[in-house]
């Protein structure tokens, strides 16, 4: 089996607990117009061009075999500070299958293993990855389906949807919430977010506040970025939400 992978980071501790190595996949279905990894929208290598010269390839195939190699580098590392491997993307559920092969390439030698997904995808995924899945990331973008369509262009029932059944079979998941100013920092948002967290039976909620990192990619692959002149997030508005969660009862993490 093979994976496309975007890029494999290691020693990673923004991916989940401890030091990890982040295996990037390429593919996703969405459009998030804040995203800051424009590099992995297409399964296909593509070549960022900088303005100092630099080029980067971002998208190789590469077999499940060689992605473990890259990982099982670094046991030693995850065992001594309860790590592992993180797979991201790009959206790893569209490359389900071959995920599950490195998962489970991983669990027989006790990596821990957490994946990072959006949810936008059919659950017959989540099924095969449950076995071999410490722990879900899932991110959750916005809080109704106008404007989840409007600004990711995919649906906010399939995102309900997963997620409550992704809980009800078992799953170890923390919320993951970007905090995009006009998309979903308003109060209402969170308590439409918090209603469901409660009823998945969530325990974690991470806040990712907008930043504008990715800049430099969408400039380097020629795409407009359509939120150049989007505010970050005030730190004060950032703390209303944290608060309005940690009322709610669950444990929240600013990233």
């Amino acid at each position: 089996m093979e994976l496309f992978v975007s890029k494999i980071q290691r020693f990673s501790t923004a991916d989940g607990p401890g030091i990890r190595t982040t295996v990037f996949l390429s593919g996703c279905n969405l459009r998030c117009k804040w995203c800051h990894n424009p590099e992995t929208w297409e399964a296909k290598q593509q070549t960022l061009h900088f303005p100092n010269g630099k080029e980067e390839i971002s998208g190789v195939k590469m077999s499940v075999e060689e992605v473990f190699a890259a990982v099982i580098k670094d046991i030693d590392f995850y065992k001594e500070s309860a790590g592992g491997l993180t797979v991201s993307g790009g959206e790893p559920l569209l490359q389900y299958q071959a995920v599950a092969e490195l998962l489970r390439l991983c669990r027989q030698v006790n990596i821990n293993t957490l994946v990072d997904t959006s949810g936008a995808a059919p659950y017959e995924a989540f099924r095969l990855l449950i076995p071999v899945t410490n722990i879900f990331y899932y991110d959750i973008k916005a809080a109704d389906e106008k404007r989840y369509k409007s600004f990711t262009g995919g649906s906010f029932a399939q995102i309900k949807y997963n997620l409550l059944q992704l809980k009800s079979d078992g799953a170890d998941v923390v919320l993951r919430l970007p905090l995009i100013a006009g998309v979903n920092t308003d109060l209402k948002s969170a308590e439409t977010i918090s209603k469901l967290a409660i009823q998945a039976k969530i325990k974690e909620i991470h806040l990712l506040p907008y930043h504008k990192f990715g800049i430099s990619k969408y400039d380097a692959l020629g795409i407009d970025y359509p939120f150049r002149e989007k505010r970050l997030v005030p730190k004060k508005q950032i703390d209303k939400i944290s608060d309005c969660y940690k009322n709610a009862g669950f444990e929240v993490k600013i990233n």
